[in-house]
């Protein structure tokens, strides 16, 4: 077999594949999906960057608690039991 002959049946049966994209499980999901309006992509980053900077605050009080209020209660508290 020539390889021009593997070649365009690799390229029909990558087509074919693509044929079939909004037939399948998805395919209601895909021909419903919309381009989000300016304003709902601004509502959506802002919402994002609030999460990102929420679990960012969270983390750095839990690392200042562990290195520097975490020692002194270990020293002082829970030494003696």
């Amino acid at each position: 077999m020539a390889f021009l002959d593997r070649a365009r049946r690799a390229q029909d049966q990558f087509d074919g594949r693509l044929r079939t994209v909004g037939h399948g499980k998805y395919g209601r999901i895909l021909r419903m999906a919309r381009r989000p309006t300016s304003e709902e992509y601004v509502k959506v980053l802002g919402v994002t960057w609030l999460g990102a900077i929420l679990i960012g605050l969270v983390g750095f009080a839990l690392y200042i608690f562990f290195t520097q209020a975490g020692p002194w209660i270990w020293a002082n508290w829970l030494q003696g039991l």
